[in-house]
């Protein structure tokens, strides 16, 4: 393992108004190895990269690389140091090349010859066995190879610490084994690379060690090979965490989703379908597995009522939706959880407990005779909070946090629950709580539907497994029937023929 520190973090402390982001945070990387950072939302690993990465300075504390102090006013200023990072949203300009997506922004790029960079990227990409045309346009380009464009480009100017921001939640399993690869093999040339995930799983299977932050204070740093994926959690959230459920066996009843062959061209730009066939039925759920942007957005507005399918029929306990309003088909005893909870599931004006009542307000017990009943709504509230580890100094405050309206869709008790990421920027406490609570509602009779890109929360909770590649289902297994393998094929489209109705 290798020993030679190349980045040593001293005592660094951010603050920003009201918060202590980083505490005295201290940590070596050591050069040639692969260093997750841990740690749940708030814990500030990624205010930590963003010191290493020259977008935030400390207020006190030393970084120094290679033995001498960094001192860092700009991303470009990491770059010229030695220091990339690969942020989870990439930052490419999708009409234009690979070959200038490299190349954008940097102070010589307009005396730069192409060639000579077209030549130095195919290099990379021979070298490391991607097949990427450097002159295609990036738009045209699937997730996983625009991020390997953001990673070349990267070390096309010759980094010696690459920071990584969630790097597998785009891919799907083939393409994170291929990623780790990778990886393992950059790091057995000498790269020093830094990975920020919430996955334990990968962290146990690629890292050499992990430092773990809690409430922006360094936990403690360990070598992978001496601790269980347990031991990391505990030390995330001071606590032992649950991570496998026992559900007992699916007895399914009747349908209450039914999904025959819809069409779908967004207008909102968010996913389309082409003809795409499901059915839920009540006692139990089904996971809908994928890479994003194959047409989840598309299915959940269209389930909700935000965009109406051009061909085919959704109906919901046997009603057709195609004439019903958002808010009708919500009285059909429909839930939602939307992936964006900040952008469709909140009121960011609106205080945590008036978001948390939001669109049951009219309705018993927090109305009566047409007035909010507010000791029905705080008590709720204050429930809420701590059930689901809502960070707020009180409900009254402005609402700041993504897990309101995830509290308030699974307490209506709703026949139809549709979960769209559920989990997506959780706490590891409150993903645990969240994962239990969808059991519960499937114990409880309700049909759920669970959207997730986390291929482990869809393998835990699901009674079947539905594969959506391109607007269609392409493949449908049970957990237990599941071969990884195959289930990332499908997910890639290498299984294109129509699974049909499920049922």
């Amino acid at each position: 393992m290798a020993t030679e520190t190349i980045l040593a973090v001293d005592r660094v402390t951010k603050r920003f108004p009201g918060v202590v982001a980083n505490d005295a945070v201290s940590v070596d990387i050591r050069r040639g190895e692969i260093h997750c950072v841990l740690g749940e939302n708030g814990a500030g690993k990624t205010t930590l990269a963003d010191i290493l990465y020259g977008v935030y300075r400390p207020d006190e504390g030393t970084v120094r690389l290679n033995g001498e102090p960094l001192e860092l006013h700009t991303p470009g200023d990491a770059i010229a140091a030695g220091i990339g990072m690969v942020h989870q949203h990439f930052e490419l300009v999708p009409p234009m090349s690979v070959v200038e997506n490299v190349v954008i922004g940097t102070s010589s790029s307009q005396w730069l010859d192409l060639s000579v960079v077209r030549g130095r990227l195919n290099e990379f990409f021979q070298n490391y066995e991607v097949e990427i045309d450097p002159d295609a346009e990036v738009g045209r380009l699937s997730v996983g190879e625009q991020q390997w464009v953001e990673i070349f480009k990267t070390l096309y100017f010759g980094v010696e610490v690459l920071i990584l921001d969630e790097p597998t939640a785009v891919l799907t399993p083939q393409g994170v084994q291929e990623l780790f690869r990778i990886l393992r093999r950059m790091r057995d040339e000498g790269l020093t690379i830094i990975l920020i995930t919430h996955k334990l799983k990968e962290v146990m299977e690629l890292s050499d060690r992990v430092t773990v932050l809690r409430l922006g204070k360094v936990v403690g740093t360990v070598n992978t090979a001496d601790v269980e994926m347990r031991d990391l959690a505990q030390m995330m959230v001071g606590r032992e965490v649950l991570f496998q459920f026992d559900k007992e066996r699916s007895e399914p009843g009747e349908p209450v989703l039914e999904v025959d062959g819809i069409h779908l061209a967004s207008v909102t730009g968010r996913g389309s379908l082409k003809g795409l066939f499901l059915t839920v039925h009540a006692g139990e759920v089904v996971g809908l597995a994928g890479v994003s942007g194959n047409g989840q957005n598309g299915l959940f507005d269209a389930l909700v009522g935000v965009e109406k399918p051009s061909a085919g029929a959704i109906r919901i306990a046997g009603v057709d939706t195609a004439e019903l309003s958002a808010n009708r088909i919500a009285q059909l005893g429909v839930a939602s959880v939307p992936a964006d909870r900040i952008a469709q599931g909140l009121l960011m004006d609106f205080t945590v407990k008036e978001n948390l009542v939001l669109g049951r307000h009219r309705s018993n017990p927090f109305s009566r005779g047409g007035l909010l009943n507010r000791a029905a709504i705080d008590g709720f509230a204050a429930e809420s909070i701590k059930g689901f580890d809502i960070r707020t100094p009180s409900a009254s405050q402005s609402t700041r946090t993504l897990s309101g309206g995830m509290a308030r869709e699974l307490s209506g008790e709703p026949s139809l629950l549709i979960a769209h990421q559920p989990t997506r920027g959780l706490d590891i406490s409150a993903s645990e709580y969240v994962r239990r609570r969808l059991l519960e509602e499937r114990e409880r009779g309700a049909a759920v539907l669970l959207m997730s890109e986390d291929l482990d929360e869809i393998f835990q909770l699901s009674d079947r497994i539905a594969v959506i590649y391109d607007g269609r289902i392409v493949s449908e297994t049970t957990p237990e029937q599941a071969d990884l393998e195959s289930l990332g094929l499908s997910m890639a489209g290498a299984d294109t023929v129509e699974a049909g109705s499920a049922s």
